[in-house]
């Protein structure tokens, strides 16, 4: 692309290329867009602490039950100062703690 790409149209011109738009340039600018916030936004949750209410929040327990399974260290958590957090990465490893998967010698269900 040169400079002169770049430039405005000039007056002779100026009629037929203003007309028309690219509308799937367009498009494609717009998801890209999208696109690069979405993964903004993921990034952002990754490096993000969570306090014990926010993980209780998400993870649908009371803030009680975080605060006393950090005391008695049954799950993951990381001190950002004094204070317990909890990362996106220590909720995954909690909800992943709680999985329970069949048994390979249950008798089959019978529909």
């Amino acid at each position: 692309m040169t400079r002169s790409d770049l430039a405005p149209p000039t007056e002779a011109g100026a009629g037929e290329n203003t007309a028309t738009v690219d509308t799937t340039l367009i498009l494609r600018l717009t998801s890209a867009v999208e696109q690069l916030t979405a993964m903004q936004t993921v990034a952002s949750l990754e490096l993000r602490c969570f306090t014990p209410e926010e993980a209780a929040t998400i993870l649908g327990k009371t803030e009680n039950w975080v605060a006393e399974n950090i005391r008695a260290r049954r799950i993951p958590f990381t001190y950002v100062g004094r204070t317990p957090r909890l990362t996106a990465a220590h909720i995954r490893q909690i909800q992943a703690q709680g999985e329970v998967l069949p048994s390979k010698y249950a008798k089959p269900v019978a529909a």
